[in-house]
């Protein structure tokens, strides 16, 4: 019996893993084809930095096309709307009624499989297999939940990869920062030669911080852009606040864009630059969302009663993968298990007891934030 590989995804845009993960799969099984299937609409990702549907399916077909049985469909592309697989393998069983059909995801779709549209349906169409990268910790346990609510078994493909995202690719893309490592060389090239994901606007921001404060700002970027959705924030949106939240950091004083700037009275100077800030990002940079221009302005002090965009930023600046203080980990944890209110609680009393501990001043806007949430909260 035939083997027909199917491999879904937004491939927004394609990268290393997704090729390595291919790969895996075809050695392993050494089927007829292996069909990639770019998505039209994901169910489970929207907001996303934007890019054409045709550009998608052309860096799909440039970096599978060293795969000899890989062919890229765009099955989903034509059809339009969002995307549901169980439709994908309905339509592929039926192509190919007397082949074993595999579809193939990533370990991390695994996990939210019993919440995708009609499971079952996929399930009697196609054997799951899940892609397991070397090390990786969770996906036995995801398995065993997904075979024990369906009464099905999903074979398992450990294969050597990077910690890749999309994500990633596409915020260093916009701000202009190399992604090279995380992509082949001919889609690096097709997406640089296209512009593709990039923000001149926000590139330029670049120029108003010193080396080390701009890469704290691409950081928080990434981190904010993967939890967007959380606060109900494209990914755009999440991008640009981030960008630009310390973007007057390293301007001095008597710089032009801060003309027009009136310093409010009584903010101790680490916490001046949250205002200021604002004031850049609206006269210099031309951002009128006041939901983001709020997040800038209190990215360092919090206040009592945040917005969710408000929450993301403080919580991303202060939690970023390049943060190392001590109990940097446990509230990172509390982020990623918790709610972003609750997160802001734990982050809000670290910062008041460290503070204490220093014999600093806790800047009222913080005292304030910190009692909110304790109130909320406890």
């Amino acid at each position: 019996m035939s083997t027909i590989i199917l491999f879904g995804g937004a491939f927004n845009p394609v990268h290393t893993s997704h090729v390595a993960l291919a790969r895996a799969a075809v050695n392993a099984y050494h089927p007829q084809k292996l069909i990639v299937i770019p998505t039209a609409v994901s169910p489970h990702k929207s907001g996303c930095l934007p890019v054409l549907a045709e550009d998608r399916l052309n860096m799909c077909r440039q970096a599978f096309s060293d795969i000899p049985c890989a062919e890229v469909s765009d099955f989903e592309l034509s059809s339009g709307g969002v995307s549901y697989s169980y439709i994908t393998c309905e339509h592929f069983r039926a192509l190919y009624p007397k082949s074993r059909i595999l579809f193939l995801m990533g370990g991390d779709m695994l996990a939210s499989f019993g919440s995708w549209k009609y499971p079952g349906r996929i399930l009697a169409s196609a054997t799951l297999v899940a892609g397991a990268r070397k090390g990786a910790r969770d996906i036995k346990k995801s398995r065993e939940e997904v075979e024990k609510t369906f009464g099905c078994d999903i074979d398992l493909l450990e294969y050597a990869a990077d910690d890749v995202s999309s994500t990633r690719i596409r915020v260093l893309a916009a701000l202009g920062e190399d992604f090279s490592a995380y992509v082949l060389p001919k889609t690096w090239q097709y997406i640089n030669e296209r512009g593709l994901y990039r923000n001149s606007l926000l590139c330029s921001a670049k120029t108003f911080e010193n080396p080390s404060r701009w890469a704290h700002s691409v950081r928080v970027a990434v981190m904010c852009a993967a939890h967007a959705g959380r606060a109900r924030l494209s990914e755009s949106d999440a991008v640009t606040m981030a960008a630009l939240h310390d973007v007057s950091k390293n301007l001095p004083a008597d710089s032009a864009c801060l003309a027009g700037f009136v310093p409010p009275v009584g903010v101790p100077s680490p916490v001046m630059h949250q205002f200021s800030g604002a004031y850049v990002a609206e006269h210099t940079f031309g951002l009128k969302d006041e939901v983001l221009l709020n997040a800038i302005r209190y990215h360092t002090s919090g206040r009592a009663g945040m917005s969710e965009a408000e929450m993301l930023l403080y919580l991303c600046d202060m939690l970023e993968e390049g943060r190392d203080f001590k109990g940097v980990n446990k509230l990172r944890k509390i982020f990623q298990e918790r709610s972003l209110a609750y997160a802001m609680y734990a982050a809000l009393e670290h910062q008041i007891n460290y503070l204490n501990e220093e014999e600093g001043d806790i800047y009222p806007l913080t005292k304030q934030a910190y009692l909110y949430y304790k109130e909320l909260l406890t």
